[in-house]
């Protein structure tokens, strides 16, 4: 079977640079008829503060610098 390389970004068939569709339409004009876009890579998540329940919130005066005044570097 020959490998096709698929140069669409974000396809759901995508794997390593190669379609691993089972059947391929493709059209002269439109390009690729198979592609099927994944899930929005740049698409924010809005449950991630979720995530975070059970995490302190941090206080920048609770932050020790005593560190940055080493005269070691």
């Amino acid at each position: 079977m020959p490998k096709i390389r698929c140069l669409y970004v974000g396809c759901v068939y995508l794997e390593k640079g190669y379609c691993s569709a089972p059947l391929i339409n493709v059209d002269p004009d439109e390009g690729c008829l198979t592609f099927t876009q994944l899930d929005d890579p740049f698409e924010v998540d809005e449950d991630w503060e979720d995530e975070l329940e059970g995490f302190e919130e941090w206080d920048e005066d609770d932050f020790d610098d005593d560190w940055l005044e080493d005269d070691d570097f």
